[in-house]
């Protein structure tokens, strides 16, 4: 809650909205997540799920969050490649994510070799 209530993402979760988004995330099927502590205190976690595709099995990851005071020490890259190599044990074949354009996740992510899909477009609709 603390991550993505302040800057750049300033959204407004509560712990009621943010226990049930893990809720429903842990107990989506093939999911597959990572948490990283130190000593007692949640330093991040990182966590999505599998899915079959007529080209192999991809990874959707839908949740990377770091504790705002320990980023930039190296556990985001540790959680992701951690992640990556248990998928690729598991002959996973690619991962694919959602985040801000022009940020510093979308960043993190282009320094990790990821690339923006060009083939694919994010749709919206408010209802």
């Amino acid at each position: 809650m603390k991550v993505f209530n302040s800057a750049p993402w300033k959204e407004n979760w509560s712990y009621e909205v943010a226990k049930e988004r893990l809720d429903d995330l842990y107990h989506t099927p093939k999911f597959v997540g990572y948490t990283l502590c130190n000593y007692d205190k949640l330093v991040g976690f990182i966590a999505g799920n599998k899915k079959r595709t007529p080209k192999g099995i991809v990874f959707y990851i839908a949740e990377l969050c770091i504790n705002s005071e320990e980023q930039g020490q190296g556990y985001g890259s540790l959680l992701l490649e951690s992640l990556e190599k248990e998928l690729i044990n598991n002959d996973v074949t690619s991962i694919y994510l959602l985040t801000s354009k022009g940020g510093l996740a979308e960043s993190f992510y282009l320094k990790k070799n990821y690339s923006v899909n060009r083939n694919r477009i994010v749709m919206k609709k408010s209802l």
